[in-house]
């Protein structure tokens, strides 16, 4: 292991530049080590197309190296599926306590429960500290079970049901569980329902072949034309035939929701289904309604017990039943709701809301300030709403007792830490973002404190890298550094840019912090740049519209530069919804035109915003208004010293008054 060499190394790299060129060594070394890295991530490029051949010719080469045990973890990964044991476990041995053992480890657990080798497997899976994989959880409930006969069924099924893609370990554990009598085949019909309801056939085809091939057959007719197969001169259906009738309904109801509710309303489904089926049929034709802002979802709802539905069916009930102000259906509807949805602070939010709205006695008033005080603080948009809800304001938390020396070098000496930073300023930012966050995680060996937590985020800080800074500091329990949570780098760039165009300030760092957490280079995947995440059609329209001349498309990662178009185009977005910053938060982030439907048309009822917010139908832009609102209130309360209000932020939603003119009427 090359452990000391990185001490050493960043010790000297630690008080140095961000660009870590050592300005008092030789050019030679600077040069030597600039080469070194350009290996390291030619070394990455190779194994990101699988050539095992050039891996190995680069291997040598980075012997000493800070990213050494990466290239290393590559280079055997690539060829894992054929490495001798011993090999493997020289790795192991080599690099022992590193990210990279332990991710080497997990990747050898699932080749050898995929090859069945469970010898092998039960001897490494307790070594595994990460312990987040559900695939080789499954590997080693299904061997308990093997071993012991214990009852493993429900912690199996659990896992299985929470998986979002096919895979192996659950998919096997629950074949296993069901040939033995402990897993009944109605398990495996919601693990196929949620396949299709979530637009994932892969897994449903794979719960529905644990049930027979001809199965497996019925159920592609089924998700390529489910009007076709409804129509089919069903006699009385077997439990079987049922739940591929269920089945074709809810695949009815991705496609077309009322076409699917005057379906299941037929007399032969309503006399052949059980009432379960049919409310989980009904629950995901409420869900598309909701989905689509329409009136009817609260109806369609009601044809459900709720004791069916799905968490995810219940928590659309309640937005539904939010729209239309039914306080009864929301309560009723995060009641049914699993312990852990309702203990999310959505829940518990708007479970006291309701409970306020409907109470006719002390007891539930009481009731309704005990949810508000559960999660009430400045954590997040719910958090602090309740503490509005209690009268109180939104302010900074105080700040918590300066970090020694020795706490700060402790962190600067953390060899994962230093890697993790090593591998996102060269570039490898995915690589060194796992690494810091197994480095700094709880569950891995024992994890760090508070006061540990905090000193990692100033070692993110001081170099400049946001993202950890931030997700590091936002995992504290007992302790808020305000700062560290919400830092405002390139402060004199964005507050003279938001004064020239009449913006809160407080507004744009909430927005940069949920965009990009000040990553200057960062990229999205649909195409979006650098601080503000602008995409390149938008950054040449919002160019002209502002008056900067010759823009190219390569400047959009300059920092001035994104700065200027993603304000300029915020600002204009908030000056077409009137000043509304959660619809022009909403328009920054899915385009002005959903939001300007989302708001309802021409006598459609004015909400109280978070109740909008809430209803916003793609999860993404309904959690990024969310958060760019949290942020904007804590940034406030950090700029000003005083204390700020969310509610007042958000105000109320409805359509456009009659008559308004839209100011940008071809924003894109």
């Amino acid at each position: 292991m090359q452990f000391p060499f990185i001490l050493t190394s960043f010790a000297l790299l630690g008080a140095m530049s961000l660009s870590w060129a050592p300005s008092v060594q030789a050019q030679a070394s600077t040069n030597a080590r600039a080469s070194a890295d350009e290996t390291i991530l030619e070394m990455h490029r190779a194994y990101k197309r699988s050539d095992s051949k050039r891996m190995g010719a680069l291997l040598p080469q980075l012997k000493g190296h800070p990213l050494e045990p990466w290239a290393a973890y590559w280079e055997l990964a690539a060829r894992l599926d054929g490495a001798p044991a011993n090999e493997i476990q020289d790795f192991l041995a080599r690099y022992a306590g590193s990210y990279q053992e332990d991710r080497l480890r997990a990747d050898w657990l699932s080749l050898l429960g995929k090859r069945r080798e469970w010898p092998t497997f039960n001897v490494e899976y307790p070594k595994y500290r990460m312990n987040d994989d559900r695939s080789l959880r499954c590997y080693a409930l299904l061997n308990e079970f093997s071993a012991t006969g214990a009852d493993v069924a429900q912690q199996i099924e659990a896992g299985w049901l929470a998986q979002k893609d096919a895979d192996d370990g659950c998919a096997h554990a629950a074949e296993q569980q069901l040939q033995a009598g402990k897993l009944k085949p109605h398990s495996v019909w919601l693990r196929a329902r949620l396949g299709l309801e979530n637009d994932r056939l892969k897994v449903a085809a794979q719960a529905v072949a644990l049930l027979g091939k001809d199965r497996s057959e019925g159920l592609n007719a089924i998700y390529s034309a489910p009007a076709k197969y409804l129509t089919t001169k069903f006699t009385a259906l077997r439990p079987p035939t049922k739940e591929m009738v269920t089945l074709a309904l809810i695949r009815l109801a991705m496609v077309d929701a009322a076409a699917a509710a005057k379906e299941v309303g037929k007399l032969r489904w309503k006399t052949q289904l059980t009432a379960e089926e049919r409310s989980w049929v009904w629950g995901v034709i409420g869900k598309r309604a909701a989905q689509r802002l329409s009136s009817d979802a609260l109806d369609y709802f009601e044809h459900a017990d709720n004791k069916h539905l799905h968490d995810d069916h219940l928590a659309w009930k309640a937005r539904a039943a939010l729209r239309a102000g039914q306080w009864r259906a929301v309560q009723d509807a995060v009641a049914a709701m699993s312990e852990d949805q309702r203990k999310d602070p959505t829940w518990v939010y708007w479970s006291a809301r309701a409970t306020t709205k409907l109470a006719n006695t002390e007891a539930a008033r009481a009731h309704a300030t005990t949810l508000l005080q559960s999660i009430a603080g400045n954590k997040g948009f719910y958090e602090q709403l309740a503490l509005e809800e209690l009268g109180q304001r939104i302010t900074s938390a105080p700040k918590p007792p300066a970090l020694t020396p020795e706490e700060k070098e402790a962190a600067r000496l953390n060899p994962g830490l230093n890697r993790g930073l090593y591998a996102i300023v060269i570039g490898l930012r995915s690589e060194g973002t796992r690494e810091w966050n197994y480095s700094t995680n709880l569950h891995v060996r024992g994890g760090m404190n508070d006061r540990e937590l905090l000193a990692a985020a100033d070692f993110a800080c001081q170099r400049e890298v946001w993202d950890r800074c931030i997700n590091t500091s936002e995992r504290t329990r007992s302790v808020i550094d305000s700062e560290q949570r919400f830092p405002m780098p390139f402060r004199d760039a964005v507050f003279k840019r938001a004064a020239q165009i009449g913006l809160d300030p407080a507004y744009v760092y909430g927005l940069i912090r949920q965009e990009s957490r000040f990553i200057m280079d960062a990229r999205s995947g649909v195409g979006a740049s650098g601080l503000m995440q602008v995409m390149p059609p938008t950054a040449r329209w919002t160019a002209k519209k502002i008056g900067l001349v010759n823009f190219k498309p390569e400047q959009i990662n300059d920092r001035d530069t994104n700065i200027a178009i993603g304000t300029g185009y915020l600002k204009l977005v908030l000056d077409d919804f009137a000043g509304s910053m959660p619809l022009a938060a909403a328009a920054y982030n899915a385009g002005p035109g959903r939001p300007r439907s989302w708001r309802g048309q021409s006598g459609d009822p004015v909400l109280e915003a978070a109740i909008w917010a809430e209803n916003v139908p793609f999860t993404e832009t309904r959690d990024y208004v969310k958060k760019v609102l949290s942020n904007t209130t804590n940034y406030a309360a950090l700029m000003t010293g005083q204390p700020q209000s969310l509610t007042a932020r958000l105000g109320s939603i409805g359509p456009r008054e009659a008559g308004a003119a839209q100011v940008n009427e071809e924003l894109p």
